[in-house]
């Protein structure tokens, strides 16, 4: 990096400390608000801060490494669906969900429960959230930054350990957090929010730049593209021919379109209104129509992510694919120990497909290699092993590397908004865990006569816990080949029964106590299950039968055990619960906005 690029990265991270920190200062740890003032920015963000807060805190290293990543690989637009299926989710909570946290006055979604059920309900899904946080969410953005970190760093020409890079990452995200709270989050998000949009929109331009004049024949040979691509195309021409079929949505296998129907709407649904990552934002809001219209605005910023994140992922494998296999090592070698000894094999290998268009005569060798096997010992009798040839992840920290000019500014921009994206969605994961531990659990079963300056400071020791259980485990995700894909498979164990028991729970008010408990541990139940006995199925197809199964048991549970008077949820607080009418109005014009994009692409 040039003396330029430095001084901007230093001048960036140190502007977002010192607003960040500097906003948070009149926290008050010894009044009587004090817990909440710490954890929810005492209960005063406007709707610009909110919007700006909920897009920083989902799209750092997850989105912009894991779904960059993705698009590089076989999903390809189709990825999209995550955003632009988030942008109708977050109108739906805004109008539907929003209404009862706020009036029932609750600091953690799990207390919601206890209104609602009772305080078994609510302390199984505090536990359950907090092993997802930190046993997924937490792990999955450590990785996934520290791996951009280290890509980066080799570039110039420091070779930095991936561990190295986890610890120096947790370590800076959980000061970050301790020290300000969520007032300090909301106030850098606001920059790092804004940052990032206009970073991914820099690493587009220079993507798009790269395609044309690039060598045709070589982008034809790894994608296998039509190959009349005239060498003078401009870069829209060759994009669209290199990268026909990964433009389509609607005919993408890897995303197959039965899910967007039920599928992929769960875990939405999970993060965006149930996890306690995203909505201490809102839980934090000044009222409800500032809440509302901080919700349609992250709506309206969804709409926009996969055109400055997903697109420029697909270019990075047009550009760099001899460089995410060279990033994966020697991923052929199970495969020529076994070929080595084809009368003992009992294994056969499963290829990308890209890398079988690249490779023609390799494919076709382990394909009859594969025949031999089987035909051998029986179909039943194989074990399928898949290779991973592309190191997809990598695809970040290729684009901006070889494309973002040096010593001009744009590099440290580009490099100081995602660092600082990735410590900031680490430092929202960190916070809100230690909310959860802290109310749900702490100040409800340990200590509930605890000061509030007592309770702030055990939410700063459970930062300290958490993040070294974060920087311990997050390198053993090295090979793991989509840290995207991870964080969603393993969040079905409690998204489709978190979002089960919120369902019953509202439309079904005479159900029993015991409804959200069933529900919580039935959840688990079915999606193991599924998982097990049909492993090739698509994981959002096992959340969506799995909350189906559990809707099912609830409402069989509630037909035969009912609650001595119907359950109405009162008012616990002196928020202006008024809606926003605006905030309604933006929020049918994103919704439909959405439909044109998958009547665009489909």
């Amino acid at each position: 990096m040039g003396i330029v690029d430095i001084i901007v990265f230093v001048a960036f991270v140190a502007a977002v400390l010192f607003i960040g920190l500097y906003m948070s200062k009149g926290e008050k740890t010894h009044s009587e608000e004090g817990a909440a003032d710490y954890f929810l920015a005492g209960r005063g963000l406007t709707w610009w801060l909110i919007g700006f807060s909920l897009i920083a805190a989902n799209i750092s290293a997850e989105q912009f490494v894991g779904m960059s990543g993705q698009g590089a690989g076989l999903y390809g637009l189709s990825v999209s669906s995550w955003e632009w299926i988030a942008a109708i989710t977050l109108v739906v909570v805004a109008f539907v969900l929003l209404p009862y946290f706020l009036r029932s006055g609750i600091t953690t979604i799990p207390e919601f429960l206890e209104v609602r059920y009772n305080h078994w309900a609510r302390l199984l899904m505090t536990v359950s959230m907090i092993l997802i946080l930190v046993g997924v969410s937490l792990i999955g953005v450590i990785y996934a930054g520290a791996l951009t970190l280290k890509q980066l760093m080799n570039e110039f020409g420091v070779n930095l350990n991936l561990a190295g890079c986890c610890w120096a990452l947790g370590a800076m995200a959980a000061v970050y957090v301790a020290v300000g709270g969520l007032k300090a989050c909301a106030w850098a998000d606001l920059i790092q929010g804004s940052a990032l949009i206009v970073g991914g929109g820099v690493i587009a331009y220079f993507a798009f730049g790269a395609l044309d004049g690039a060598p045709v024949a070589e982008l034809v040979t790894s994608t296998g593209a039509l190959p009349d691509i005239a060498q003078e195309a401009g870069a829209l021409e060759t994009f669209s021919a290199l990268n026909k079929s990964a433009m389509h949505m609607g005919s993408n296998p890897t995303m197959p379109w039965g899910i967007l129907l039920l599928g992929i709407w769960i875990p939405n649904f999970y993060y965006w209104g149930l996890n306690q990552y995203i909505t201490q934002r809102i839980l934090g809001s000044a009222s409800l129509g500032e809440g509302q219209k901080g919700l349609v605005l992250a709506a309206g910023l969804k709409l926009l992510i996969p055109f400055v994140i997903v697109i420029p992922g697909i270019i990075a494998f047009n550009l760099f694919s001899d460089d995410m296999e060279a990033n994966m090592g020697d991923h052929m070698a199970p495969y020529e120990a076994a070929a080595a000894n084809p009368e003992t094999a009992t294994e056969v290998f499963r290829l990308d497909p890209r890398w079988e268009t690249a490779n023609p005569e390799k494919a076709a060798e382990v394909a009859a290699f594969n025949k031999v096997v089987t035909a051998r010992i029986g179909a039943e009798n194989v074990e399928t092993v898949t290779i991973n040839q592309y190191k997809y992840d990598s695809a970040l920290g290729l684009l901006i590397t070889r494309l973002i000019p040096r010593n001009v500014g744009l590099l440290g921009f580009v490099i100081a908004a995602l660092m600082g994206a990735i410590v900031s969605s680490l430092a929202a994961v960190l916070n809100a865990a230690s909310t959860l531990l802290t109310m749900d659990v702490y100040q409800r079963y340990i200590k509930p006569e605890a000061s509030q300056f007592k309770l702030v400071t055990m939410g700063r020791i459970f930062i300290g816990v958490f993040v070294l259980i974060g920087c311990i485990v997050s390198p053993m995700l090295a090979n793991n080949s989509s840290v995207f894909e991870y964080i969603q498979l393993f969040q079905g164990y409690v998204s489709a029964g978190i979002l089960g028991v919120f369902i019953y729970g509202l439309v079904n008010r005479s159900g029993g106590q015991w409804a959200g408990v069933i529900g919580l541990i039935a959840n688990p139940i079915f999606y193991g299950f599924l998982s097990t006995k049909f492993p090739d199925m698509h994981f959002l197809y096992w959340m969506s039968y799995s909350l189906i199964g559990v809707l099912a048991t609830l409402f069989i549970y509630g037909f035969i055990h009912k609650r001595a008077e119907k359950m109405v949820f009162t008012t616990n607080t002196t928020m202006d619960l008024t809606s926003s009418k605006p905030a309604l109005i933006w929020g049918l014009v994103v919704c439909v906005a959405t439909v044109a994009l998958y009547v665009i692409f489909w």
